[in-house]
């Protein structure tokens, strides 16, 4: 502050996350965004909440303070599906846990009104935005109001922000006063007004009482996603009355490419010594577009980033891998080129009177839209001018792909099994029971079935030796112990391996996680099947893990449970070391020209 000549900020930052300099982060690039604009910005990254001089380090902001738990939920940062404490914290320096509280949101409000009494606080991120209406909480296991009314903040910004930021900061140094801001896309606030074609939900008191009326306020919140045609909502809480105001519209190219191309240094702060996991593995990656149009029932991207699918431009996203070659510890690997969902790039509603009114949450589930144009010759393109930039040696797409838009996509898909498979290809069935996958709102077996052959057929065509890594839940809400036997039998049958599975976790936001708290889906009306007991849960994660010598006695239980105690000698029989070292136990040759280095970055997780 004192080498820029300012003797106050104008918005002060509060992060859970580690500060890291990179678009990646959503704090710095909000942060970037508004000093391109003229105002003062300080990150204050992962305070001590307890102690008010942690937060008067840079002195009181003249605007308003802006916080965010970070890139994660809190609890999900904090506990696993078993609700035991992870020992870890990927977006910490050296993965020390501990640095960021519990319900982060409301603790850093408490304590920045603590420290700056009056101050206008604005709650954000991940953890605000999906917990901007009352919500079922796993870790609670009950329905917590709203967490604008819990944090008491004054303002909450769901969704990306950078739109409703920009708006709020500039509105407030104009002499607004925040209480008067109650109508900026993508907002969320405490107030009398009601707008004419508002949305009532049922009350915070109903939904805590009543599953029924949970399930219709997640029907009628869900239904007001798109951005194009979606209207306020109201829910009371206690009388007093919670306006959400419709989301923000999609950023077009133009404004992407600017928000990336704003002066990151793309390094974590100097004053770290050891390494922040989270960014050892982006570091090297490059962010091409937002929004998942997939609708997965689990997840809660659309609710969070959109389901229109923005674009960067290739200019941009050159000129970022060009800058990114120059970096001191470039050795010529491009981690990953991708979003949410990597072959979503330059994808786009081909009927826009059609988009503006739709209510579909997913444009690929129960079957592709008529109206989705799935033309992969951006992609390929794109993929085509990186390999050609010199210092670049490998480019790999590690974000995940949805195998169901593949068929549509042969160009794309024939370029990523030449060029972009670090040996392993993450891809994410899910389930491979078509009821299971029915209420995950993913493709069906057959779909995943088709994949793997061409997959498989293609790579040795080509002489590579790549498979493919599937990722499984267990214990998602429709999802029964004899499914799982199902699903466990069919790794078996198509040499399939798994060497992580990821147990449910009932996050805010999403609809499997309203399924698992009702019982019933809220859209069709019917009972679903949650398993819900320690028993069932570990034994269906023993099924998926069957080659594990410590699984064997779960599995056993599970078989006679079912009634297939016939299955137990396909499931438990023992592999040949050869092919147990591989996910994929049918892996053609490898090619001598793909590196050691190639492979390290495929076996991450794309964090979403």
């Amino acid at each position: 502050m004192a080498a820029r000549g300012w003797d106050e900020l104008d918005v002060l930052f509060v992060t859970g996350d580690a500060y890291i300099d990179h678009p990646a982060f959503g704090t710095p690039l909000l942060a970037r965004l508004l000093e391109s604009e003229g105002f003062r910005v300080g990150i204050l990254a992962q305070p001590d909440w307890k102690n008010p001089d942690s937060l008067k380090a840079m002195g009181r902001p003249r605007l308003f303070a802006a916080i965010s738990a970070g890139a994660m939920d809190s609890m999900v940062n904090h506990y696993t599906a078993a609700k035991k404490i992870r020992r870890d914290d990927a977006y910490t320096p050296g993965g020390e846990a501990g640095k960021r509280p519990n319900r982060a949101v409301i603790a850093y409000t408490a304590a920045v009104k603590g420290a700056f009494k009056g101050l206008p606080t604005v709650i954000g991120g991940i953890e605000a935005s999906l917990r901007r209406l009352a919500h079922y909480d796993f870790w609670d296991d009950r329905v917590r109001r709203s967490v604008l009314v819990d944090s008491k903040a004054d303002l909450l910004l769901y969704g990306m922000a950078e739109t409703a930021i920009l708006e709020l900061a500039v509105r407030l140094n104009d002499g607004a006063e925040i209480a008067s801001i109650h109508d900026i896309l993508g907002s969320a606030i405490l107030t009398a007004e009601c707008p004419p074609d508002a949305i009532r939900l049922p009350s915070f008191e109903e939904v805590a009482g009543n599953c029924s009326a949970y399930n219709l306020a997640f029907k009628l919140a869900s239904e007001q996603q798109n951005p194009f045609s979606a209207r306020p909502l109201i829910q009371m809480h206690a009388g007093r009355q919670l306006l959400v105001n419709p989301p923000s519209l999609p950023l077009s190219e133009a404004q992407l490419d600017r928000v990336y191309a704003l002066p990151f240094s793309r390094l974590p702060h100097p004053d770290y010594s050891a390494q922040i996991p989270a960014y050892e593995q982006i570091k090297f990656s490059v962010t091409s577009h937002r929004g998942c149009f997939g609708g997965c029932a689990f997840c809660a991207i659309t609710h969070h980033q959109g389901k229109t699918i923005q674009s960067r431009s290739e200019d941009s996203i050159l000129s970022e891998i060009e800058c990114l070659a120059g970096h001191p510890e470039f050795r010529g690997t491009l981690s990953d080129v991708g979003g949410p969902t990597a072959n979503m790039y330059g994808l786009h509603c081909g009927n826009p009177s059609a988009e503006k009114a739709c209510r579909r949450g997913s444009c690929l589930f129960p079957a592709p839209c008529k109206n989705l144009q799935t033309d992969d010759q951006r992609a390929v393109q794109l993929l085509a001018k990186i390999r050609q930039i010199q210092k670049v040696k490998h480019v790999f797409v590690a974000s995940g792909v949805r195998y169901d838009l593949l068929p549509f996509q042969p160009d794309y898909f024939d370029a990523l099994l030449q060029h972009h498979v670090g040996g392993l290809l993450k891809v994410a069935p899910e389930s491979t029971v078509d009821r299971v996958t029915a209420a995950m709102r993913k493709p069906g077996a057959r779909v995943f079935t088709d994949f793997l052959d061409k997959f498989r057929a293609r790579s040795q065509q080509l002489g590579l030796r790549q498979a493919i890594v599937p990722y499984l839940i267990s214990g998602h809400p429709g999802c029964r112990l004899e499914d799982m036997v199902e699903v466990a039998l069919y790794l078996k049958e198509h040499r399939l391996r798994v060497e992580q599975v990821q147990d449910f976790t009932p996050t805010p936001g999403s609809l499997a996680t309203c399924i698992y708290h009702t019982g019933s889906d809220p859209f069709s009306g019917k009972a679903v099947h949650v398993p819900r007991t320690v028993k069932e849960k570990r034994m269906q994660k023993a099924l998926l893990l069957n080659h594990r010598p410590e699984s064997k006695k779960d599995v056993l239980e599970a078989l006679r449970l079912c009634n297939r105690e016939d299955a137990a000698k396909q499931l438990l029989q023992t592999v040949s070391p050869q092919k147990s070292s591989s996910p994929d136990m049918d892996r053609p040759k490898q090619n001598p020209k793909r590196s050691a280095r190639s492979k390290k970055f495929s076996h991450t997780r794309n964090p979403k």
